[in-house]
């Protein structure tokens, strides 16, 4: 079995877990436990660990735009300089096979950190294409077929579901969705914790759905192949979101409903272990 790599990111301000730390991060906490999970039937996995918040990264400028639109073979080396943060960034990406991203709501949407980093990654000329000649599918995905992506989050209220009173406040993961499947990652799974802010028994009751449908994805993403390929470049293929229960990806397809019963007999016999996420 080849080892698979994992680029895991965190976008939380706070650097503690919950359940550890004081006021620590629920989707610090939701990453860490998806590792512990992950590694206990791959142990020989490797992860790239990137935290947004310890190593912000530079938002993008003028001439970080002259530069990007610049034929790499014009660019001199000073705009070279300019990409060397967004080329690291793009390599992690084109080396995982899976992308799991831990993200709290923040006022509605994404943190600043997340944005910037995104907007590193989707960049013209190497993570998808443009021409101008062709005439329907003047853009695609550079970015090789196969790869998935995992993002948890968390939020302090509840109903930002589809068909929940709060969804159209919820920009979370659509900001994520639509671009990342514009560069080639089509294939998305979404758990939540909500009531952060309510901080009571329904908050607990989330943390352990949440966890309990982390079990049942890492369950089924082992048993399923990840087969990276590389297709003729052509129009973005349509984004699947795939969810499991609790979430909140729009427009998604059903992937698995966790009952309580599930969820209960997936913590009873857990065996992952809290540690440092250095080698999966």
């Amino acid at each position: 079995m080849s080892a698979l790599h994992l680029l895991l990111i965190n976008a939380s301000a706070r650097l503690g877990v919950s359940g550890i730390h004081p006021h620590g991060s629920h989707t610090r906490r939701l990453t860490r436990h998806l590792v512990d999970r992950w590694r206990a039937v791959r142990p020989e996995d490797q992860v790239i660990y990137r935290d947004l918040s310890r190593e912000p990264p530079s938002p993008v400028t003028a001439e970080w735009i002259d530069a990007a639109f610049t034929p790499p073979q014009r660019r001199d080396a000073g705009m070279s300089a300019y990409l060397a943060e967004s080329d690291r960034l793009i390599e992690e990406l084109r080396r995982a096979d899976l992308v799991v991203i831990g993200v709290p709501m923040y006022n509605f949407g994404i943190p600043a950190t997340l944005k910037a980093w995104i907007d590193n990654v989707v960049r013209v000329g190497a993570t998808f294409g443009f021409d101008r000649e062709r005439a329907e599918d003047s853009y695609w995905p550079m970015l090789p077929a196969g790869k998935r992506l995992v993002i948890l989050s968390s939020r302090g209220d509840t109903g930002y579901e589809p068909g929940g009173r709060l969804e159209f406040m919820n920009l979370v993961e659509r900001s994520i969705t639509l671009p990342m499947s514009y560069i080639g990652l089509t294939e998305t799974y979404c758990i939540a914790i909500e009531y952060d802010e309510f901080a009571d028994d329904r908050l607990s009751t989330s943390i352990a759905k949440a966890e309990g449908a982390v079990n049942v994805l890492v369950q089924k993403l082992v048993a399923i192949p990840i087969q990276i390929s590389s297709g003729p470049p052509g129009l973005p293929k349509p984004f699947k979101v795939n969810t499991l229960w609790p979430t909140s990806c729009r427009d998604a397809h059903s992937f698995s409903n966790a009952t309580s019963d599930g969820v209960s007999r997936l913590l009873t016999h857990s065996d992952a272990q809290a540690g440092v996420i250095e080698k999966m």
